[in-house]
């Protein structure tokens, strides 16, 4: 029970010291690329399954999680600008402090996007999943949706905009 607890200790020590290190963001890219990663092999497993396998759609796959990374760098860029010009140009003021928006939205949705694949491609494989997860999956991207669009808009994504 001790080797046990030692191994508790260990693993609270190190999650506890990466977060001190690169913070909750860092936390959203790791689950970010793990769900990508997961995606990509079990959209490869269904296609195996399912006698389809090539290894051109396996690329475009890959092609696909790619453009995905230049997205979320350009989010992490208009963050890192849109910082730069707050803390630098003293006319511009905002009545809270700006630690980045765009990026966390952008791998949010991203993460929620590849959880649904994920749930796609196990049901491909066979798998059973609860309808309720699917449905949440949908209530999470449609939440992080109106989200961006109320940051664009600066209404209510559900009011009327004419």
């Amino acid at each position: 029970m001790d080797k046990l607890n030692d191994i508790k200790i260990w693993f609270a020590a190190l999650v506890g010291a990466l977060t001190g290190l690169w913070g909750w963001m860092g936390w959203l890219v790791i689950g970010w690329v793990v769900c990508m990663v997961l995606d990509y092999i079990t959209g490869s497993l269904s296609a195996a399954k399912a006698g389809n396998w090539s290894s051109k759609v396996a690329r475009e796959g890959i092609w696909h999680k790619l453009g995905m990374v230049f997205v979320v760098l350009v989010a992490s860029g208009a963050d890192l600008l849109i910082s730069a010009v707050l803390e630098n140009l003293p006319v511009i003021e905002l009545p809270f402090q700006y630690p980045g928006l765009i990026c966390p939205v952008v791998l949010v949705w991203y993460i929620i996007t590849e959880l649904g694949s994920i749930t796609e491609n196990a049901v491909d494989m066979g798998a059973a999943v609860p309808e309720w997860l699917t449905k949440l999956l949908a209530i999470g991207k449609d939440a992080v949706d109106k989200a961006g669009d109320e940051m664009t808009d600066g209404k209510n994504a559900g009011e009327d905009k004419t």
